[in-house]
């Protein structure tokens, strides 16, 4: 009894350390990368959390629910233009209504602007989901692409007759985050030590990361992810086992797009300017790599998907040119050339040998 007591006190000792020294390890990370590489390769990382956020919110839908979603990029939109109309001078600027109630400027704060983007996320969410309840597989897969195409070219033509967006040319001139009175646009003053902007960027989507990991742990593990995974699985089952099939999948749509809601919105933050070029379907496709290369329905092999993914074109991009202009003299395959044809290589063969992805869950069939 004694012995087995140990036994546990010892497990627990043990996960607590390796705990603790995952925490500094994520602490001290980008001052390391920083140092090798430069403000560049931080910079890569933290748009790396941002992915992460995106790819666990398309995990709800497709990984859980089973929902095959092609236009995810658009609530990642939805977000990131609520915060550049609400805290840039160009809602001010093109309309006088406006500019009357707030001559300065409208300069929200962006907790409200994430609260809002996130309900407005969530809310188109639904309307996608409504329409398409009684659709599976490819059919449900091309009325999402399209839904993602159209929010693109709205927004990509909502500059006349009434200047909304500002069309092609974009929003600039984004306010930068700031929470708690600290402003992640500049450097922050410890008394004993400064931490550049990037590094609070990257502490800030490391939170956000973090939170939107429990929250799918703890959604996985509910009665509504068990309902969700039922669905996946077999929805006519599911039905007949009593299962709202309806209210499930209308609330995987909006969970997941409310993620993406949040992201979009720390996006335009850390950019400071946004425009319809950076939701494109391709942007769709690659969160999706993400989610399926790394382990669909799997939470820990979506995170190791979407870094893998968002890391390895930079990588790509410092490795290839060099190596051309050493062997050629010139640059004979463009990177982001190369970049599609390894994440179409990678997909055939992560469907031939591990279709549950790198990282599956255990017990997973890989036939």
């Amino acid at each position: 009894m004694a012995n087995g007591f140990l036994i546990v006190l010892n497990f627990i000792s043990q996960r607590r350390m390796v705990l603790l020294l995952a925490i500094l390890s994520l602490l001290i990370l980008p001052w390391c990368i920083g140092a090798a590489g430069g403000n560049y390769w931080v910079r890569v990382l933290d748009f790396a959390l941002l992915y992460v956020v995106l790819a666990l919110g398309l995990n709800v839908v497709v990984g859980f629910a089973g929902l095959l979603d092609l236009g995810f990029i658009a609530f990642y939109a939805l977000g990131a233009y609520t915060f550049a109309l609400l805290a840039s001078p160009h809602l001010t600027q093109s309309f006088a209504a406006i500019a009357a109630l707030f001559p300065a400027g409208l300069h929200s704060p962006i907790w409200l602007a994430c609260l809002i983007g996130a309900l407005l996320a969530a809310t188109f969410g639904i309307i996608l989901g409504v329409p398409t309840l009684k659709l599976r597989g490819d059919y449900l897969a091309i009325v999402t692409l399209g839904f993602g195409e159209i929010i693109r070219i709205f927004l990509n033509n909502l500059d006349r007759p009434i200047n909304l967006t500002n069309g092609p040319k974009g929003i600039r001139a984004i306010d930068s985050i700031e929470l708690f009175g600290i402003s992640f646009a500049k450097s922050l003053d410890l008394g004993f030590i400064q931490v550049p902007a990037l590094y609070l960027i990257f502490y800030l989507f490391l939170f956000l990361a973090c939170l939107a990991t429990v929250i799918c742990m703890r959604l996985q593990n509910s009665r509504i992810g068990r309902a969700w995974v039922a669905i996946r699985e077999d929805e006519v089952a599911a039905q007949a086992m009593g299962i709202n099939t309806r209210n499930m999948k209308l609330l995987a749509f909006a969970i997941g797009a409310s993620f993406a809601g949040v992201a979009g919105v720390l996006f335009a933050g850390f950019q400071g300017f946004v425009s319809p070029e950076s939701f494109t379907l391709w942007e769709s496709i690659v969160v999706l790599a993400m989610v399926v290369l790394g382990g669909i329905g799997h939470i820990p092999g979506v995170i190791l998907g979407a870094i893998l993914l968002a890391i390895f074109p930079e990588v790509l991009r410092g490795v290839v040119q060099p190596i051309q202009h050493a062997l050629f003299g010139q640059v004979i395959i463009d990177a982001e050339i190369l970049r599609q044809l390894i994440y179409g290589l990678a997909l055939i063969l992560i469907m031939l040998y591990r279709p549950k992805g790198i990282w599956q869950k255990r017990g997973a069939s890989t036939s």
